[in-house]
C-alpha cells in the first residue's frame, strides 16, 4: 500500500555527508550540567539569611539559585520546615511552597 517513498540519490548523498560532518560549523556541543550533590549546611546564618530575603521559596527556585538537584534541595526544605525556620504555604502533588516562618 502506501508508505514512505524511496529517497532519490541526490537526498541519500546529501543525508550521508551530513552524518559524516558531525555537527553543524561553529557549534559547540551542549555542555552538560550536573547539579551538586551535597547542599549548602542548612545551619549555616549567610545561607538562612539569603532563605528570608525570598518572598516564597520552592525546590526549583533553591536549586537553580544553589545549582542542586531538586531531591537535595526538597530535603533541605523539609528538614528547614521540622526544624520550624520555614512554614509550608502551599502543597501540591508536585511542588511544595515555602515561606519563612514569623
Amino acid at each position: 500500500m502506501g508508505g514512505r517513498k524511496k529517497l532519490t540519490l541526490k537526498q541519500m548523498e546529501k543525508q550521508q555527508m551530513v552524518r559524516e560532518r558531525g555537527p553543524r560549523r561553529g557549534q559547540a556541543p551542549a555542555e552538560k550540567r550536573v547539579g551538586g550533590i551535597f547542599g549548602p549546611d542548612p545551619k549555616d546564618e549567610a545561607f538562612l539569611s539569603e532563605l528570608s530575603k525570598m518572598k516564597v521559596i520552592t525546590p526549583y527556585a533553591l536549586a537553580s539559585k544553589y545549582n542542586l538537584r531538586l531531591s537535595v534541595a526538597k530535603q533541605i526544605l523539609r528538614k528547614l520546615e521540622k526544624e520550624g525556620f520555614l512554614e509550608l504555604v502551599a502543597a501540591s502533588r508536585y511542588t511544595r511552597v515555602y515561606k519563612v516562618a514569623s
